[in-house]
């Protein structure tokens, strides 16, 4: 037999104490002596708030009301929020709590009132603790237990995994998004500095070409991200007229999202960002246990977002302490001014362009910076010479190479740059130096910095000399393929002519 249910409401404060409401269908709420509900107090509106029975069970929308109407001690917004057993919910000053919802038979004119299109606005708050323990117990209330929650547990094994803030965003929200079977996932993190939510990661979800959309433009809408953060609560949209009365039609319409889920990404100690999910008009919109476990979700992985947030900017206070340090060499050396940033540049563009690894990228990027941090250690009576070296000058300054090398030896987290610092120098054809490696032998992070220097090395003045022009030098890398260079990273860069047109201005990426 269908069944709905009854609410029973029990009176908080002294005056109501002895007061209970029994209903069994919607009811309306305040100081009108027409109402179901009559609260006879002057902090209460004459038709304060509105109790109903939807699909989704027992739910109430404040009026706008003078005072407000909360749920355990949260104010309500815009919308209708569910209502459990034990709700205290609070009109203006005075307090019902729900003593008990209990299952009755629907009767037909029940059946008629609860209608499929009737949507409703969720709001979900749980202390992080809380939303960690619900991730226990949802798989028995949802239909996604068994394989696709279980995969939800994947997010820990990237937490333990992935040192990277990217890559650990964009496997949690691929799992995410295949699990919660949304069209589209986002994650947005707070920056630190400006306080302003910055677009991290982007995932899609369906092939079918009915249901996937790739405008993402507006991935999320930045008024409901605002609202959630502004609340700490997690909040569902259901109904889009609704979303056009919050000036966000852009988002929507652009995005095709009917249905939306944002949650908040919060840890014990403060919020961190948050997680958008959406649906489109051709998929069943999200219900509220799918809100409880995208938050137990969040709450879950949010430290190891947080940390990996931690991680980044340490990374790049790394690099602004090495970038500046090599300055600190340049400044002993008056004549290779901005050197350290320009060959940078130019070889994080032949990295890039050459389709180097991640890890390659990440060693180009720390250290070509230091690539000269050896000339520390060559006296200045050669290093800042106006006029060319004389042989052994110039052996002495070939030194730079190996001195650099036990300098960064002594940085065991600058281990893995060693072979750009030491071997930068070295040649294709087996005739560089230190170390007269050939070929291969050489590591490859070395020969696209070794590329780089010598650009830089040929355009820029000396006392003794005219720089070559962009033209002329590229003519120059051409001519040193297969022997001072690597022939495959030469034809790249000489294909990347057309990037280097704004030298010296190359911003570094």
């Amino acid at each position: 037999m269908n069944k709905t249910s009854s609410l029973i409401l029990r009176g908080v404060n002294v005056t109501y104490k002895s007061k209970t409401w029994d209903l069994s269908d919607s009811a309306f709420v305040g100081r009108d002596k027409s109402l179901k509900i009559i609260l006879d107090d002057n902090s209460v509106s004459r038709k304060h708030a509105e109790i109903a029975l939807s699909r989704e069970g027992w739910q109430i929308c404040d009026l706008g009301s003078t005072n407000g109407t909360y749920i355990n001690g949260k104010k309500l917004s815009r919308g209708f929020f569910n209502i459990l057993p034990n709700d205290i919910i609070q009109f203006g000053e005075i307090a019902l709590r729900v003593e008990a919802i209990h299952d009755l038979p629907l009767t037909k004119s029940m059946e008629d009132a609860i209608t499929d299109d009737f949507n409703v606005d969720e709001v979900y708050s749980s202390k992080w603790d809380e939303a960690l323990q619900s991730l226990g117990t949802l798989g028995a209330r949802l239909p996604k237990a068994g394989e696709k929650f279980f995969a939800l547990l994947q997010a820990g094994h990237y937490l333990a995994k992935v040192e990277k803030q990217d890559e650990l965003l964009k496997n949690i929200l691929k799992d995410t998004v295949a699990v919660l079977e949304a069209q589209r996932g986002a994650i947005a993190l707070i920056n630190p500095t400006t306080n302003n939510l910055e677009l991290k990661s982007i995932e899609t979800g369906f092939d079918d070409p009915k249901t996937k959309n790739t405008n993402l433009r507006v991935p999320y809408s930045k008024t409901i991200a605002n609202q959630c953060l502004a609340k700490s609560e997690s909040i569902l949209y259901n109904n889009p007229k609704e979303l056009e009365k919050l000036e966000i039609t852009s988002s929507i319409v652009e995005g095709t999202m009917s249905s939306i889920m944002c949650v908040i990404l919060r840890t014990p100690r403060k919020n961190v960002g948050i997680l958008h999910l959406d649906r489109g008009p051709l998929q069943p919109p999200f219900t509220r246990d799918d809100l409880k476990l995208a938050d137990a979700l969040a709450a879950h992985v949010s430290s190891g977002i947080e940390c990996a947030m931690l991680l980044d900017k340490q990374r790049n206070l790394f690099l602004n302490t090495v970038t500046i340090l090599a300055q600190a060499v340049e400044l002993r050396d008056i004549y290779t001014g901005g050197h350290t940033n320009r060959v940078t540049a130019i070889a994080m563009l032949l990295a890039n362009g050459a389709k180097l690894n991640d890890d390659e990228v990440d060693k180009i990027r720390t250290g070509t910076p230091l690539h000269d941090i050896g000339k520390i250690g060559i006296d200045d009576a050669i290093l800042r010479k106006p006029s060319k070296l004389t042989h052994d000058e110039t052996e002495i300054m070939k030194q730079h190479t190996t001195k650099g090398a036990a300098i960064i030896m002594l940085v065991p987290d600058l281990h893995d740059i060693i072979p750009i610092v030491r071997s930068h120098h070295e040649r294709w054809d087996g005739k560089g130096y230190p170390d007269g490696l050939a070929g291969e032998n050489i590591p490859r992070i070395a020969r696209v910095v070794s590329i780089a220097d010598a650009m830089d090395a040929m355009v820029s003045d000396r006392p003794y000399r005219k720089g070559l022009s962009v033209e002329k030098a590229l003519e120059e890398i051409g001519k040193g393929r297969g022997t001072q260079f690597d022939p495959d990273l030469v034809d790249v860069f000489l294909g990347m002519r057309h990037l280097l047109e704004s030298y010296p201005e190359i911003p570094i990426n």
